[in-house]
């Protein structure tokens, strides 16, 4: 059971948590259902002016040629794909300057807008569908950022939360699946479309009722509350809060390379939790594994289709497995959560802190991640389409461990003053990285004749690079350890040494008063024999 306080404060804390989790779950990471989209977009004839027909064989067989087609929906899914992480930064920075509200408010225009993009879209206006898109990508991150924070209403179990959170926004994919089933249903792309846009309205009832006006602080003060209450207001400044010199845990556990204030009591600055070690790797552990994943979505179409012989009944099949299989992100993410959370309520180690606690905790999750990325990785190299499925399980339970152990991470080794910045500049950076995919796509209709063995190659051993994250923070954990105990071993021996000092003093001290009482004694004596010697004469 989830702990918090009882009365209307922890009933308004499930809420949140429950609205939350239907919200990630159903309207998020929407975009991430491409595949499904891809085969309702070729089916209303968006960029078929970019088929031809070509003439082949002594017949004259007339045979269309849609590898142009494909590659404009790649780029569509590239940019898409870009936009929802390279604009993470500066809606970092908003979310962090501004609040919640007025970061959910710009979600939510950016999401209605795309979403009503769609709808009036049509194969005529298909250059809408890349601005439209992008829209809902970037409203989904604005609506997942606003979302994380709900963890901290949970303490012991917050990273499962955030973990929990990002596994719903893995499984919103799925939500274009739907689109594409009540599609072959008789219901049109556009009607779909406005029913999302008319859910816009549930979003705003949620910022002004269901989420603070600010932020949401870690560690939770007592009796904290948020939303519209009658009579009362309650409006906490996180960036003070996690300023002041009782919160040093809040410190980043940051290798040697790492800067770090002098002053125990200062949070450290942006700038030196950027610089370190732990960010920089973090980085390319994202970076490989999502790059990775955008380049299997983006390309999931055209490469069933190779598989299938372009049998479109079996590409619809493997679309729909696809689809489902995503589904089940929101069911794999708690485990991640659940292994990062590990720890809590167990007593901590002489001299070791929380957050050292949670770093270590964190270091199998990381691997784990790594390992399901080289084992995904493999597999969608593989020629076999029946493979596929295990494919399609491996990537939804990587992908889900990949997003949510990333924000857990990045909240659990720097402070939570610099959280959206920093979330927000790592996955800017990835995005970088990630629009290779397309040259990669090109590579692969090109020069490689669509065969993509040789890319799929080099991007499994790329992700090999991944594994070194995990093993730095293990390493770097277990330096901190033997630091402990050999503190704790210096700290007894000197407190050994000290009492035998204390010892040899109060031996030396008790010889000396021995010896003065003997001496005194012996005086005492000599008088005594004085004294009758005199009475004789």
């Amino acid at each position: 059971m989830l702990g918090c306080e009882g009365g209307g404060v922890g009933l308004r804390y499930r809420l949140t948590l429950a609205t939350g989790l239907v919200e990630c779950l159903c309207f998020a990471g929407v975009v991430f259902g491409w595949a499904s989209l891809v085969f309702v977009l070729k089916t209303d004839g968006y960029f078929t002016d970019l088929c031809v027909n070509l003439t082949t064989g002594p017949n004259s067989t007339v045979e269309t040629d849609c590898s142009g087609q494909d590659e404009q929906f790649s780029l569509v899914f590239t940019v898409t794909s870009f936009m929802n992480n390279f604009l993470t930064l500066p809606n970092g920075f908003i979310f962090d300057r501004f609040g919640t509200m007025a970061t959910r408010l710009l979600g939510i225009c950016l999401y209605t807008t795309g979403t009503l993009m769609v709808a009036f879209s049509s194969s005529a206006l298909s250059m809408l569908l890349f601005p439209a898109l992008s829209f809902i990508a970037v409203g989904g991150i604005l609506f997942l950022i606003t979302n994380i924070q709900v963890g901290n209403l949970f303490g012991s179990h917050r990273s499962t939360i955030i973990t929990l959170y990002n596994g719903a926004f893995d499984s919103s994919s799925a939500v274009f699946l739907i689109i594409k089933v009540m599609h072959e249903g008789g219901v049109s792309l556009r009607s779909s479309f406005l029913i999302l846009s008319v859910c816009s309205v549930i979003h705003l009832l949620r910022t002004f009722f269901l989420m603070p006006n600010t932020h949401i602080p870690y560690p939770l003060p007592e009796g904290f509350t948020y939303g519209v209450s009658p009579g009362k207001s309650n409006s906490y400044n996180v960036e003070e809060s996690e300023k002041t010199p009782a919160e040093t845990d809040d410190m980043p556990l940051q290798p040697d390379d790492g800067q770090q204030s002098e002053d125990s009591g200062k949070v450290a600055s942006f700038r030196s939790c950027v610089q370190s070690g732990f960010f920089l790797w973090h980085l390319v552990w994202l970076s490989v594994m999502q790059l990775r994943h955008y380049l299997f979505i983006g390309t999931l179409n055209p490469m069933l289709n190779r598989l299938a012989d372009n049998d479109s009944a079996l590409v619809s099949q493997y679309t729909n497995a696809f689809a489902f299989t995503q589904l089940c992100g929101v069911l794999c993410a708690p485990w991640n959560g659940l292994i990062m959370d590990r720890h809590k309520g167990k007593p901590l180690a002489p001299g070791e802190t929380d957050k050292e606690a949670d770093l270590r905790s964190s270091s199998l999750s990381l691997f784990l991640t790594s390992l399901q990325c080289l084992l995904f990785s493999i597999c969608a190299s593989s020629p076999l389409l029946p493979l596929q499925y295990l494919t399609f399980i491996l990537q939804v339970l990587n992908r889900s461990f990949l997003y949510g152990g990333n924000a857990a991470f990045v909240s659990i080794a720097f402070p939570g003053v610099h959280f959206g910045k920093l979330y927000g500049l790592v996955m800017s950076l990835s995005a970088v990285v990630s629009l290779l995919q397309y040259p990669c796509f090109a590579l692969v209709k090109g020069a490689l004749g669509g065969d993509p063995f040789y890319v799929n190659i080099a991007l499994t051993l790329l992700t090999l690079l991944a594994f070194i994250h995990p093993i730095n923070i293990f390493y770097h954990c277990r330096k901190l350890t033997n630091q402990r105990e050999d503190m704790a071993g210096g700290a007894a021996i000197t407190l050994a040494e000290a009492k035998i000092e204390r010892s040899s003093t109060e031996n030396g001290e008790s010889r000396v008063l021995q010896l003065a009482a003997e001496k005194a004694e012996n005086e005492d004596v000599s008088f005594d024999n004085d004294g009758t010697d005199t009475g004789h004469m």
